[in-house]
């Protein structure tokens, strides 16, 4: 590969050619903040120029499908959450994980304490916020668990309200709780004045439903391609050298995550604490994906009822260590 004829060229003291770096292209899953710090650390402190690699971050949003993107080859790879990627490969698009730098998972519900729920029980009969594109799937499948229907029909059911990307639904009461991330709309919430002594969370951790998210995905005829291979070996190992700087230098992350946020809608506060948060996170992780976590995930999205996420094991192609394996 490159990089091997380059050291092999300077051993012997020959000049290298002019070679140009590789282009990579990123779909974020979200918008630029510190979700994806490690990334804009590599590309700050130039992990990825010292790779050999030209690397473009495509930042998400809202009428933004990283699966969309990727499939139409708009990106080499996407940071996705495992459950809507193996459902898109269910249904035909043939992605693959190759590096998970998010060991846990940041998902839960906050609700209102007043409104009487204490434990998942007592979510019966309420209306919930939840997060769609996707992002629905791990709900549904602990509410299946815990044998409540989502038809907002039976009894003893819940009312699904399909939540925009905001907490609005919780702070004008019109949902019991709501889907939040432990680094972001959970500190919207306390941000608008509410009391953490007001709300009641779970999280999908606690409850052994949680399932992978933020882990970084291809397309599966991609990786016959040696070259193609070599070129994400060097970008998963430059973006984990990114997120284990991040993780110790939180505050200074997020600074430089606000240096790439174009819109200029982060604030230094927000970020600073969701860097924290973040740092949870991917704490534990070198990048490598872990089978047993997996497993977990895929049993969790089979634990569907009538209505499962994916209806079939996706088998070990599902994944690879072929890339990570220069984490070891």
């Amino acid at each position: 590969m490159k990089t091997k004829l380059l050291g092999a060229l300077a051993a012997f003291g020959l000049a290298a050619p002019a070679w140009a770096a590789d282009d990579v292209t990123l779909q974020l899953k979200w918008v630029t903040q510190a979700q994806f710090a490690g990334y804009y650390v590599a590309l700050e402190n130039g992990y990825y120029e010292e790779a050999d690699l030209n690397v473009t971050i495509k930042p998400g949003g809202p009428d933004i499908a990283p699966t969309q993107v990727i499939a139409g080859g708009g990106a080499d790879v996407t940071v996705e959450w495992m459950p809507a990627a193996l459902a898109a490969r269910e249904k035909g698009l043939p992605l693959v994980n190759i590096a998970q730098p998010f060991k846990s998972s940041g998902m839960m519900l906050t609700c209102w304490k007043d409104a009487g729920i204490a434990s998942p029980d007592d979510l019966k009969n309420r209306t919930l916020g939840v997060w769609f594109f996707g992002n629905e799937f791990p709900f549904m499948s602990w509410m299946s668990q815990l044998g409540i229907s989502t038809d907002g029909k039976s009894e003893n059911g819940v009312e699904v309200l399909k939540q925009g990307f905001n907490v609005d639904p919780l702070l004008q009461r019109q949902a019991d709780c709501i889907s939040t991330m432990t680094y972001n709309e959970y500190w919207q919430v306390i941000d608008a004045g509410v009391s953490p002594d007001d709300l009641v969370t779970f999280k999908y951790e606690d409850q052994g439903v949680a399932t992978l998210e933020d882990g970084l995905y291809v397309l599966e005829d991609k990786l016959s391609d040696p070259a193609f291979v070599d070129k994400m070996q060097r970008f998963v190992a430059a973006s984990m050298k990114g997120w284990k700087w991040a993780e110790e230098n939180p505050d200074d992350a997020a600074l430089i995550v606000l240096e790439y946020d174009e819109t200029g809608a982060q604030t230094e506060t927000h970020q600073k604490r969701m860097m924290g948060e973040v740092a949870k996170l991917t704490a534990g992780s070198n990048g490598t994906l872990d089978p047993a976590d997996f497993e977990r995930t895929v049993e969790t999205l089979l634990a569907g009822g009538s209505d499962p996420v994916i209806t079939a094991h996706p088998g070990e192609s599902a994944w690879t260590h072929a890339v990570s394996d220069v984490l070891k």
